[in-house]
């Protein structure tokens, strides 16, 4: 594969997918599309915006005639569809945004890389679409689908569309479901830069409920290899399930949190739980160690560590994306929770 569209690569994960592809693989060019809605981040490619093997679009992945051009105007030979609305309390408050770019701007690209012959398409979703566990198990590709979210109803969706395409048509696209991530240039809507943030200015941390929720967290770092190793590797029509092993009641990540950065553990605000919260996520990744020889390489304590780093090196990004947009929705989020 010598030239990558990756949709979405302004955002947290497609960001860091991009570097990593800048830097590992001299030969490959990529294009860039992406909306800049108040998640995509045209900084967090500062540092490869110049380097002549990158371009960037700005368009919307529902836009047919946009989707056309670009596929026509590049050879094009691979798909990688980060571009999603993707927080689970914004699609609470209205689900509208994520049929439309989820369901909708799949479909158009679906058809677009059909219609322009692309050799691989790879979906980007999530393990939310199986639903929730209980206290014991684990979610494999062969999990039912089960979705308790209009995000992740959404994403299921999706995820179904580009399994149909494979069996209607023999289209040549690979689906990837992974973990919690975390890393450098996550917007801090989510949970660990939300808390990062909050703690260094020693304001609340808004803990749903008990704070017992268990999720699996995964670097994003190691997600992107899974990503490369699927997008390469994989088997047109399969799942590819990635996690990191690292499974945490939110309230003890929080208090692992709160001791790396060397604040009270009294900045902790329970606040009322999340309509249908799921209780717990955990990923078994048995088939992509054995498929795809990929492992997690990013112990969380030391992912964590150096999560809380960047972003002390970096205040002026989070300055600068919290403002305006995010401030209403965090004041609507969490204002009345928290006071």
């Amino acid at each position: 594969m010598k030239t990558l569209l990756v949709t979405g690569g302004c955002g947290f994960i497609g960001s860091n997918f991009v570097r990593q592809q800048i830097q590992t693989y001299p030969d490959i060019a990529i294009v860039n599309v992406d909306k800049l809605t108040y998640a995509g981040n045209l900084e967090n490619l500062a540092d490869i915006e110049n380097d002549p093997r990158y371009r960037f679009e700005k368009g919307d992945i529902c836009d047919r005639d946009f989707i056309d051009r670009v596929l026509s105007s590049s050879s094009i030979d691979a798909v990688i569809n980060f571009a999603a609305e993707s927080h689970v309390d914004r699609s609470i408050l209205d689900s509208g945004p994520f049929i439309q770019t989820n369901i909708v701007g799949t479909q158009v690209l679906l058809d677009a890389s059909r219609k322009a012959n692309i050799s691989r398409y790879l979906q980007v979703s999530t393990d939310e679409v199986y639903g929730a566990l209980g206290e014991d198990g684990y979610f494999t590709e062969d999990t039912p689908l089960a979705p308790n979210s209009p995000y992740s109803a959404s994403k299921t969706a999706a995820d179904l569309l580009v399994r149909s395409y494979f069996h209607t048509y023999g289209f040549p696209a690979v689906t990837t479901r992974c973990s919690n991530n975390y890393g450098p240039y996550q917007f801090p809507e989510k949970l660990i830069p939300l808390f990062i943030s909050n703690a260094l200015k020693d304001e609340a941390l808004p803990v749903y409920g008990k704070g017992n929720n268990v999720r699996d967290w995964i670097h994003v770092l190691d997600h992107c290899r899974g990503i490369d190793a699927a997008l390469r590797n994989g088997e047109p029509g399969e799942v590819y399930n990635f996690g990191g092993n690292s499974e945490l009641q939110n309230l003890e990540l929080t208090f692992k949190l709160l001791d790396a950065i060397g604040k009270p553990r009294t900045l902790i605000r329970h606040v009322a739980d999340r309509a249908g919260h799921d209780f717990r996520y955990a990923i078994d990744t048995t088939r992509v160690e054995h498929e795809l020889g990929w492992k997690p390489q990013i112990d969380f304590e030391t992912g964590l560590r150096s999560t809380i780093d960047w972003y002390l090196a970096n205040k002026d990004w989070a300055e600068r994306i919290q403002s305006g947009q995010y401030r209403d929705y965090y004041e609507t989020q969490y204002g009345k929770r928290l006071a």
